[in-house]
């Protein structure tokens, strides 16, 4: 049979699919948990703007009595409050009934506070939890809590993510007999099985989803070097269809749907994860013996045929 015949009949015979099927699985493995903690971290803040509207923390309002503090009398007042902190800055009110808010530093630790300018009583912190918590998350998924550092780190993992969904798709490709066997589930499988199906019709249903996030996310964390600077000059609408795409911020519907299927590299990661176990390291430890041994060998043999 010539390449092509092979590729459409029995890709599982070509050499360079055995490469590509190399390159995805260490390549998963190496990113596994960093693909699991953006998935998950990435899903939760879909609607971060919604949630953290809605449970901010209300403008304190404060008396108007006596003389203003100027920055270097409040400076005092926040480093007696907490004098293991360094005052890093001072974000004066614009009205004389809005507090001041400072910010202070120890180490790696930053917190906010806010303070009366009048009396310099503390009136706690500006964020509410929900806004702390979510503050926490994107920092987590933009920069994997370690600022540039992690935003470089990231920008490596949203490329290896984009080659992870290419060399899928190329692997997903069972053969022209068996392609629909691939983008069914079938509940009533073996374990297995059962994992082979999620991992390849996951990966075929919600592939175009991976394909966005892993070029959106090249984007984000290497905006200079990402694309073309013509593309800047179009306007402001391809990048803001990127980020659009990558939240799926087009309305209730859509938020949901990203929602949920920003779990798929999740489990994506985990099904992979799984059948590297059942195919190469369940037999490296438990090296399988008798009837039941090569029943269980032959499985997987036709597990890797198809």
């Amino acid at each position: 049979m010539t390449p092509w015949q092979q590729w459409v009949q029995r890709p599982q015979s070509l050499w360079l699919r055995k490469v590509f099927l190399q390159v995805h699985l260490w390549v998963g493995i190496g990113i596994g948990i960093y693909v699991v903690t953006i998935s998950i971290s990435g899903s939760a803040l879909v609607y971060r703007r919604e949630l953290t509207r809605k449970f901010s923390r209300k403008p304190v309002a404060v008396a108007e009595s006596g003389r203003r503090m100027n920055v270097e009398e409040l400076k005092q007042h926040a480093q007696r409050g907490y004098p293991t902190y360094e005052v890093d800055n001072i974000r004066e009110a614009q009205t004389p009934d809005e507090p001041d808010e400072v910010v202070l530093e120890r180490a790696y630790k930053r917190i906010e506070r806010l303070f009366d300018p009048y009396t310099g009583f503390d009136l706690g912190d500006p964020h509410s939890v929900i806004d702390r918590m979510f503050g926490w998350l994107a920092d987590l998924h933009d920069n994997l809590l370690a600022k540039r550092t992690g935003r470089l780190v990231n920008g490596i993992g949203s490329c290896l993510v984009t080659l992870l969904s290419l060399t899928g798709a190329l692997l997903w490709w069972p053969g022209i007999k068996h392609w629909r066997r691939s983008t069914m589930i079938n509940w009533r499988a073996n374990f297995p099985r059962l994992n082979w199906d999620l991992h390849n019709a996951l990966g075929f249903w919600c592939w175009f989803f991976v394909l966005v996030w892993g070029i959106s996310g090249i984007y984000f964390c290497f905006p200079a070097v990402s694309f073309n600077p013509r593309i800047h000059v179009i306007g402001g609408s391809f990048l803001s269809l990127l980020a659009q795409l990558h939240f799926g911020r087009f309305g209730w519907f859509t938020e949901t749907l990203w929602t949920i299927v920003g779990l798929v590299p999740a489990v994506s990661a985990v099904t992979g994860a799984l059948m590297w176990w059942n195919r190469t390291l369940r037999k490296r430890f438990r090296p399988p013996q008798g009837p039941a041994g090569q029943a269980a060998k032959s499985h997987d043999l036709a597990l890797v045929r198809e």
